[in-house]
Order: C-alpha cells, then sequence, then structure tokens
C-alpha cells in the first residue's frame, strides 16, 4: 500500500486456493489490515466483445460466459472488472452465476480441470467512460489504468480474460519477474 492507494501484485488471482480458504482479494486486504469485498453486478452469457474475442482467440460475437464485478476495498469502488470465459469452459457452472464463488474463480476452474499456466497482462491509462465514472465514483478528470490479462492453460489455450478498470490516483501496480537463465 501506498498512502491512501492500494500497491497490487497479479500472482495471488493466477493461483488455485487450498480448499475452504477465501477468495485472493479478501486474504490480500486482510493482511493489509484492510476489508476487501465485491458485488457481482452481472454474471452470464453474452456476444464476445472484439478485444475479449481477440484475447480469447474466438471470433468476435462468439458466446462467452462473463462476470462484471465492483471490487471494494474498506466499502469504497476501487476496482470495475470484467472476467470472460470461453463458454465450453464456464456455460452451466457456477461462473456463470452470481453467487460469491468460494476460493474465487481460479479456484473454481482448476477443480474443472483448466489450470492457468501463463498469464499475459497489457497496461494502459484512459479517461473513463460515463459508467465507469459512475461505478468508481470519480471525478470529471480523473483517469483511469486499464488491466487487460489473459490467462492461458499448459497447452497454450486462453481460459480466462480480464478487463479490470481502476481509478488511476488510487493504485499502484507491482510486478516480479522471475528470470530463468539458460
Amino acid at each position: 500500500m501506498s498512502g491512501s492507494g492500494w500497491t497490487s501484485t497479479s500472482m495471488p488471482y493466477l493461483t488455485p486456493r487450498t480448499a475452504g480458504a477465501s477468495d485472493a482479494w479478501t486474504d490480500e486486504a486482510e493482511s493489509a489490515g484492510r476489508r476487501g469485498g465485491q458485488r457481482i453486478l452481472h454474471a452470464g452469457e453474452l456476444g464476445a466483445p472484439a478485444e475479449v474475442a481477440r484475447m480469447l482467440g474466438l471470433a468476435t460475437g462468439e458466446t462467452v460466459v462473463a462476470r462484471r464485478r465492483i471490487i471494494e476495498l474498506d466499502g469504497e469502488s476501487t476496482e470495475l472488472t470484467d472476467t470472460y470465459y470461453p463458454a465450453d469452459i464456464a456455460a452451466g457452472t457456477p461462473l456463470a452465476g452470481t453467487a460469491k464463488i468460494r476460493g474465487g474463480a481460479v479456484t473454481l476452474l482448476a477443480e474443472l480441470g483448466h489450470t492457468g499456466a501463463r498469464a499475459v497482462e497489457k497496461v494502459s491509462a484512459r479517461m473513463p467512460g460515463p459508467e465507469e465514472r459512475e461505478h468508481l465514483r470519480l471525478g470529471p478528470v480523473e483517469p483511469v489504468l486499464q488491466l487487460a490479462r489473459t490467462t492461458y492453460d499448459s497447452a497454450g489455450r486462453p481460459i480466462q480474460a480480464d478487463v479490470m478498470i481502476m481509478p488511476a490516483g488510487r493504485q499502484q501496480l507491482r510486478y516480479e519477474i522471475d528470470i530463468e537463465v539458460a
């Protein structure tokens, strides 16, 4: 954490949790003495937007399962997250429903036989749209960070695409990179 902002790292969100564990966000917030939560605004099937189709290697408009959530820190909106899954992986599973998933979606994916082996993230800054501004309670000139992450299984198949929108002034991203020397 830095000031009133939040320092986030991606690794906990890519690793399945042990049986009975809470989700990574709740644990990360609690370890910092804070309270993390989320509200699910929408879950279900829809046609993949162009960016999501590209991330998942699908045709634009192809059916995906989507979950839209507002992530909260101490009761304040801190992130708007849209997560997408190929329909053949997620249709008919709890990923398509609005209930919170014990241990998080990554744990459920692993239980369904889909474990992430590699993730690619792209971070950009931009001005938010009206809906994003409203959900994140932003002022008229506050920019956002957009983190778009694609998670791939060991065969190189995209199994999850996340598009996260965060108030730029309230976030700090931290990356640790292990370099293998041949």
